[in-house]
C-alpha cells in the first residue's frame, strides 16, 4: 500500500452554481477545501469572501438536537443499544431538509422539558437546605418571624457545644439581670438557644456573651413556628418530586423520536459541513473560486461531475515547496487498515515519506502475540472482536481499533499455542485438582516463558535485529529514490559492512593477517561518511561522535526488544500465581472464583501494556530508522454521520 498521490485543484465557476455544486462535491466526497491566499490581495480587489448566513443558526439548531438525543438516551435508554448497528439510510433521507422545522420543534420540547426539570431540581436543593437549617428550631413554638415587643427583645443564637451553660447565665445575669437564655436544641457541634431581654439591656447582654462564642442567628425568612414551615416545605418537596417525575415521564414518553432526531442530527451535520466549505470560496457578484486538493485516482470522477456545469477548472502535482500543505491519504486494505489507529495515534507520514502500514502491521501482531502469548486470552479477544464486528458493525476508528483486536487475537493463540498456555497452566491445575495422581504435565509447548528464558530473550533481540534491519532497508529505499546516494551507503550501509564485519569475527572467518578486513571496512566507510562536509579537529570528534551513536542507539535498540520476553514471562507468571493460589483449597469451585479474577485482572493489565510497549517498539526503534512524520489528514467535503449509515451515493 502507498499514500495516495494528491492534484491541486483549481476552479472557476458562476455563482448561481455556487449550491448545486457544493451539493454535488459532498456527494463526491474527494475534495478538500483549503484557503485561496494568494488570491486575496491588492491585486484583485473586486473578490470577496463567501459567507454562509445560516451557518450560526444552523450549529445552533444541531447543539439542540443532539442535547435532544442525549436527553432521550438518558431519560430513557434504548435497550440493547451496546452492540446495537447504526441505521442504514439512503443519502436522499439524509439530506432532506423537509422535517427539520418540526424535528427542531420537538428537540426544543424535550430540552424545554429538562429546562424544567433543572429548574425543580434547583428549587428542590434550596427547600432542602431551608429544611435543615429549621430542624434546630423544631422545639421552639414561637413563629420565626417574632422579633419582640414594643419594649423586649427575642432572638435565636447558637453557643459552640462545649460551652459551661451555668456560666454563660452567670454572665448575662451580671450584664442583663432580666434576660432570659432557652435552651431549644443542641447537635454534637452547636447549642441551639434564644434570647429575650429588655431593649435598654439587649447591647450589654450581646457584650457580656461574646467572649462565650455567641452567635445571632436565623433559620430564614419564615412566618409561621419551624414546625409548621417545615410541614410546608415537605408538602412544596413532594409536589416538586412529582413535578420531576412527570417532566421525566414525558421526556421518556418522547423516547418514539430518537431515531429521527438523530437522523436530522446528521442532515444539519452535512448542511454544516456544506457551509463551512463555502466560506473557504472566494468570489464575485457571478463567479465563485475554489482551490483545494483531489487525489489524483478520482480526477476523472471529479471531471465528470464538473462537466455539467459552467466552469473552468484544472489539476496539477504539488511542487516540492507544497509539500508540507499536501493533506495524505493512506491507501490500505483490510489487513493493514486496522494499524491507522496505530499511524494516527503517532503522527500521519509527510507526504512524500512512505505509508508506514503494510511495513509495521506484521511486526506489530507478531510482537503483541509473543508478549501476551495466552491461547485463553487470544480467543477472548478474538471473540469480542467478532461479536463486535459483526453485530455492532462499528465505523473507522471503533472498526480499525477491533480489526486490530481480532489480527492481535489470532497471534497471541498462535503463540499461547507454541508456549503451550491456556489461561497459563489452568488446565494442569485443574486436572491435578481433579486426579491429585495425575501424571500428565500439561498441554504441549515448543518452550515456555519459565523454563526458556534465556532462549526467548535471545530471540527477542534478533527480532529486534531483523525489524531494525528491516527499517534502514526502507530508509536506504527512499533516499536511493530521492538521488541520496552518498547518504545511503555512508550510512545504512556502513552499519551493514560494520554488522557484517562482527559477525565475520565472531565467526573466525573474513581476517587476513589477523584483520578482520570486512569489519576494517566498515570502520573506513563510517570515517568517510563522518568527515562529509567538516574541517580539521572536527573530521575526528565527528567519527568519535558517529561510533559513540551508532554503538550505544543500535545497542539501545536492540535491547529495547527484550521486553517482549519480560511481558511474555509477566503475564504468565502472574496468570500462574493465581492459578496456584486457587488450587490450594483444592476445592475446583474455589479454584475457578480465585482463578477467573486473578485472570480477568491479568488480561486487563497486558491488553493495555503489550499494546503500549508494542506502540513504543514502532515508534521509536522501528519508526526512527526511516519515518518522516508531520502530515496532515485529507479531510474531503463529504457525507460525514454520526447516528446513522448512508448507503446508496449518488454521485
Amino acid at each position: 500500500m502507498a499514500i495516495v498521490k494528491m492534484k491541486k485543484l483549481r476552479l472557476a465557476a458562476m455563482a448561481r452554481d455556487r449550491k448545486a455544486l457544493l451539493r454535488d462535491l459532498l456527494l463526491l466526497g474527494c475534495v478538500e477545501f483549503c484557503e485561496p491566499d494568494e488570491l486575496e490581495s491588492e491585486d484583485f480587489p473586486q473578490l470577496r469572501r463567501c459567507t454562509s448566513s445560516e451557518l450560526g443558526s444552523d450549529r445552533s439548531d444541531y447543539a439542540l438536537l443532539t442535547d435532544a438525543v442525549r436527553l432521550l438516551d438518558k431519560y430513557a435508554p434504548a435497550k440493547g443499544s451496546l452492540l446495537k448497528s447504526p441505521p442504514t439510510v439512503s443519502t436522499t433521507t439524509v439530506l432532506d431538509e423537509s422535517g427539520l422545522p418540526a424535528d427542531l420543534a420537538m428537540a426544543g420540547k424535550i430540552v424545554g422539558k429538562e429546562e424544567e426539570l433543572r429548574r425543580a431540581a434547583a428549587e428542590t436543593s434550596r427547600l432542602e437546605a431551608s429544611l435543615e437549617a429549621l430542624v434546630p428550631w423544631l422545639a421552639l413554638d414561637l413563629p420565626l418571624s417574632f422579633k419582640g415587643t414594643e419594649r423586649t427583645v427575642f432572638a435565636t443564637a447558637s453557643l459552640p457545644a462545649a460551652s459551661d451553660m451555668s456560666e454563660v447565665d452567670t454572665a448575662l445575669g451580671a450584664a442583663a439581670p432580666e434576660a432570659q437564655l432557652f435552651r431549644v436544641s443542641e447537635d454534637k457541634n452547636l447549642k441551639y438557644i434564644s434570647i429575650v431581654c429588655y431593649k435598654d439591656e439587649y447591647d450589654a447582654a450581646l457584650e457580656a456573651l461574646r467572649p462565650y462564642g455567641f452567635n445571632l442567628m436565623s433559620p430564614g425568612e419564615f412566618s409561621g413556628t419551624a414546625r409548621e414551615e417545615t410541614a410546608k416545605i415537605e408538602l412544596k418537596l413532594r409536589g416538586l418530586a412529582e413535578q420531576r417525575q412527570r417532566l421525566t415521564g414525558e421526556i421518556a414518553q418522547l423516547a418514539s423520536h430518537r431515531d429521527e432526531l438523530k437522523l436530522r442530527a446528521d442532515t444539519l451535520s452535512t448542511k454544516i459541513a456544506r457551509a463551512e466549505a463555502e466560506e473557504r470560496l472566494v468570489g464575485t457578484e457571478s463567479t465563485v473560486l475554489l482551490q483545494g486538493w483531489v487525489p489524483a485516482e478520482s480526477e476523472d470522477e471529479l471531471g465528470r461531475v464538473l462537466g455539467k456545469y459552467d466552469c473552468a477548472w484544472e489539476t496539477a502535482d504539488p511542487t516540492e515547496d507544497e509539500y508540507p500543505e499536501v493533506p495524505v491519504k493512506l491507501k490500505n486494505n483490510r489487513f493493514t487498515r486496522a494499524l491507522n489507529m496505530v499511524t494516527e495515534m503517532y503522527s500521519l507520514p509527510a507526504y512524500n515519506n512512505v505509508d508506514p502500514n503494510p511495513l509495521m502491521a506484521p511486526f506489530f501482531i507478531l510482537f503483541y502475540g509473543i508478549m501476551l502469548a495466552d491461547m485463553g486470552y487470544g480467543l477472548l479477544m478474538i471473540i469480542a472482536a467478532i461479536v463486535v464486528l459483526a453485530k455492532a458493525k462499528p465505523r473507522k476508528g471503533m472498526r480499525n481499533f477491533f480489526e486490530l483486536m481480532l489480527w492481535c487475537g489470532i497471534s497471541t493463540t498462535i503463540w499461547g499455542a507454541v508456549t503451550g498456555g491456556f489461561f497459563s497452566d489452568a488446565p494442569l491445575q485443574v486436572a491435578r485438582i481433579i486426579n491429585p495422581d495425575t501424571t500428565w504435565q500439561g498441554l504441549p509447548a515448543l518452550f515456555t516463558p519459565l523454563n526458556d528464558t534465556v532462549m526467548i530473550l535471545i530471540g527477542a533481540m534478533c527480532l529486534g535485529f531483523v525489524q531494525i534491519i528491516t527499517g534502514m532497508v526502507i530508509s536506504v529505499v527512499i533516499k536511493v529514490r530521492r538521488g541520496e546516494i552518498f547518504s545511503a551507503v555512508f550510512e545504512e550501509g556502513t552499519w551493514w559492512v560494520i554488522f557484517a564485519g562482527i559477525a565475520c569475527l565472531a565467526l573466525g572467518v573474513g581476517t587476513v593477517g589477523g584483520v578482520p578486513v570486512v569489519l576494517a571496512i566498515g570502520v573506513v566507510m563510517l570515517f568517510i561518511g563522518s568527515a562529509k562536509g567538516k574541517k580539521g579537529f572536527g573530521i575526528i570528534s565527528g567519527f568519535i561522535g558517529a561510533v559513540y551513536n551508532g554503538v550505544t542507539g543500535y545497542f539501545g535498540d536492540i535491547l529495547s526488544y527484550s521486553r517482549l520476553m519480560a511481558l511474555m514471562l509477566a503475564g504468565s507468571v502472574i496468570a500462574q500465581v493465581f492459578n496456584t493460589i486457587g488450587a490450594i483449597a483444592g476445592n475446583i469451585f474455589v479454584f475457578l472464583l480465585i482463578s477467573i479474577v486473578g485472570n480477568a485482572l491479568n488480561f486487563a493489565l497486558n491488553l493495555l501494556g503489550c499494546f503500549v510497549h508494542d506502540l513504543r517498539l514502532q515508534c521509536l526503534e522501528y519508526f526512527g530508522k526511516f519515518y518522516e512524520d508531520g502530515g496532515k489528514p485529507f479531510r474531503p467535503l463529504e457525507i460525514n454521520t454520526k447516528y446513522v449509515t448512508v448507503t446508496n451515493t449518488d454521485k
